[in-house]
């Protein structure tokens, strides 16, 4: 069995809003290896989206702990948090958030210019990244003009650019079709196949069965945590393509 990557013991999380307390997380105890690929799904308030904003360092928890590959994350706050977050976790949005004004090459470059990497490293580790995503040609092209699957592309290579241990996908195919969702999908499968552990919130059953685990949420608990067989994302954006010839 691999290392445990992520362990969080009794994780809650509550807010206090206009007079009235939101119990948003209640005592979550997880555990995921390096190299799985997770699916975390529930209705709206269900807790999954305040999850993984703590599993990002987005947000700190009320009480209880998180551990990121052996180091307690619950406690740091400011510089500390912001620094796991640029150098250990790499974000994959539902809305790409990409700087319209920049290129792709550019948009990917940024972590690497928080973490003060010289320019031509920068610009090295960025066509990497890129080219492994399958956009080497696109690097000079500005986000408005891509399509949306490879916008979600350049965001997955951004996600990428610093090697982080691991990559939280907020709904990454909820602004795509279906036919765009697998090739995204195909992707990230890939990126898990290679050692990457990707963690996805998702709503879409369809695409937490592209999974190898799916923990479902409800009312701030877990309700259930299965090991499932994978769909092949590729197989299927294969046969979409075919039927739509």
């Amino acid at each position: 069995m691999t290392e445990q990557l992520i362990v969080t013991r009794s994780l809650a999380k509550d807010y206090h809003l206009e007079g009235y307390e939101v119990h948003a997380l209640r005592g979550v105890s997880i555990e995921i290896h390096a190299g799985e690929f997770v699916a975390v799904m529930g209705p709206s308030g269900s807790g999954k989206s305040t999850f993984m904003n703590l599993l990002g360092c987005l947000d700190s928890p009320t009480s209880g702990e998180y551990f990121l590959g052996g180091q307690r994350i619950s406690g740091l706050t400011g510089d500390a948090l912001a620094a796991i977050r640029n150098r250990r976790i790499g974000f994959v949005f539902q809305n790409f958030n990409l700087l319209p004004r920049t290129t792709a090459l550019e948009n990917i470059e940024l972590p690497l210019l928080y973490s003060h990497v010289p320019a031509p490293a920068r610009r090295n580790q960025a066509l990497a990244r890129l080219a492994e995503v399958g956009l080497a040609e696109r690097a000079r092209h500005h986000p408005a003009q891509l399509s949306g699957g490879q916008q979600q592309r350049v965001a997955i290579a951004r996600a990428l650019v610093n090697n982080p241990v691991l990559i939280l996908a907020d709904e990454p195919t909820g602004a795509l079709d279906t036919c765009t969702s697998c090739e995204v999908m195909a992707l990230l499968q890939q990126l898990n196949r290679n050692g990457m552990t990707v963690v996805l919130v998702t709503h879409e059953h369809d695409i937490a069965a592209f999974a190898g685990r799916i923990i479902s949420f409800r009312d701030g608990h877990v309700v259930d945590d299965q090991r499932v067989v994978p769909n092949d994302a590729q197989a299927m954006r294969a046969r979409l393509e075919k039927e739509a010839a």
